[in-house]
């Protein structure tokens, strides 16, 4: 049996390393780290051991295992629905075992160049009656499942794996950062209804909406935070890392543009004009994904909205209701930590092996692999 205390958590993203250390023993006392910005992946080994050092220093203890999150640009979710006839009258375990594994192996076939991070189980429909979760000892004669398999590329989750491994550090679970981050702030903001979180990142942007507890979809478009920066870096032109700096310390450079060939106006409409195109983009695709009869809420977070806040507001032109999360690296990797602990209630989840008390669905998971 395991004596360590902590138990780690790495987002590694397209600029930054952010890291958590949690006390399994003392739940308030946890330890972040976040690497400095990167525009590329030249040194991300070297980035990694500084950040494990690091926390093997706060925490006294040597890291052999993590926890590690990660998006991509071809991130998939892929929604299928499976059913079955019920022979006997009761519904058991092993009719929600066989429709599940029968929806991964199609999963599996269809997309064999990807890695399935995440398994939601959105609807039960037990004889064209609708659940949202499992109900205990029903009679059943038909049921059918509505699942969402979030699938990440196998190429990238192998690079991470190698990576690690080099490191003598093991991968426990994959899971995909924005989806995490969006349960977690969902939860703990107590939204309601329709609500997608606008999760901008250096190289892409993720759309991830819910309706209630149910997620609906999960998108991810090519452009993000860098496309800002390179607009900046063009129209003004200067160079691609003096417009990151006057793009990462927006809000403060109302006093500190000194430069006669640009003012804080112009920077403002080059980051907002761009900002509009995303917003716009992430639109249209939730159009195109899910039939919104109400105006749902937009969330925006992520490095790349860290340019705006609430108070800009009025200076973006379009028509949703639009609200700015500001992230801190205990906030990235605490959803990590939530969703692997703490497990939403739809989820199929990827556990340890070594954990001995398994619920439901942590038997289901172990029943694949």
């Amino acid at each position: 049996m395991s004596d360590k205390k902590f138990q780690t958590i790495i987002d590694c993203g397209f600029s930054k390393i952010r890291a958590g250390a949690f006390n399994e023993e003392e739940k308030n006392n946890p330890f972040f780290i976040e690497s400095n910005f990167y525009t590329d992946q030249f040194n991300f080994k070297l980035d990694i051991q500084k950040i494990v050092a690091s926390l093997e220093k706060s925490t006294n203890e040597y890291i052999d295992n993590i926890d590690l999150m990660i998006d991509s640009l071809k991130t998939i979710s892929v929604a299928i629905s499976v059913f079955k006839k019920i022979e006997e009258l009761k519904l058991r375990q092993d009719d929600i075992l066989f429709l599940i594994q029968e929806a991964k192996q199609q999963i599996k076939k269809y997309y064999s160049d990807y890695n399935i991070a995440h398994i939601i189980v959105n609807n039960y429909k037990i004889d064209n009656v609708d659940y949202s979760e499992l109900p205990n000892e029903i009679d059943c004669q038909f049921i059918s499942l509505d699942i969402i398999f979030i699938c990440l590329p196998s190429e990238l989750v192998l690079s991470f794996k190698n990576i690690f491994s080099e490191l003598n550090i093991s991968i426990n679970q994959i899971i995909c950062s924005s989806y995490a981050k969006s349960i977690n702030y969902k939860n703990n903001l107590n939204l309601t209804g329709e609500v997608s979180f606008i999760d901008i990142g250096f190289k892409k942007t993720s759309i991830t909406f819910f309706n209630n507890d149910k997620l609906i979809f999960l998108d991810v478009l090519p452009i993000g935070g860098n496309h800002i920066t390179k607009d900046i870096s063009l129209l003004l032109k200067i160079d691609i890392n003096e417009a990151e700096k006057l793009k990462l310390n927006f809000e403060k450079n109302s006093q500190q543009i000194d430069n006669p060939n640009f003012s804080l106006e112009m920077l403002q409409k080059i980051a907002f004009a761009r900002t509009e195109e995303i917003l716009e983009l992430c639109d249209k695709s939730l159009a195109s994904n899910t039939k919104i009869k109400t105006q749902s809420k937009m969330i925006m977070m992520g490095e790349g909205s860290k340019i705006l806040d609430n108070k800009f507001k009025d200076k973006i032109s379009f028509s949703k209701d639009i609200d700015f999360l500001e992230e801190t690296p205990g906030d990235v990797c605490q959803s990590g930590y939530k969703l692997r602990k703490i497990y939403d209630k739809q989820e199929v989840v990827v556990v340890p092996k070594k954990q001995m008390k398994q619920g439901f669905f942590e038997k289901l998971f172990h029943f694949f692999k």
